[in-house]
């Protein structure tokens, strides 16, 4: 039941709970991941590949890896 559309992973931050630490932003190998304003941590869709280690170095553990439709 393939709607055609590939599934690839994308990480996603619950800026309500970031601390905008930063910490995320030193790991990501493709700079997908900027601090806004210093309030909270945003992620460049386009340029997020998925590979998690913004997940496990965030202390506030507010980041997800989601599938998201191309």
């Amino acid at each position: 039941m393939s709607d055609g559309k590939r599934k690839i992973r994308k990480a996603f931050v619950t800026a309500k709970d970031c601390v905008a630490c930063g910490c995320c932003v030193k790991v990501c190998p493709r700079e997908a991941i900027f601090v806004e304003r210093g309030i909270a941590a945003k992620v460049d869709r386009e340029k997020c590949i998925g590979c998690g280690k913004c997940v496990r170095e965030c202390p506030a553990t507010v980041i997800v890896l989601k599938e998201a439709a191309l």
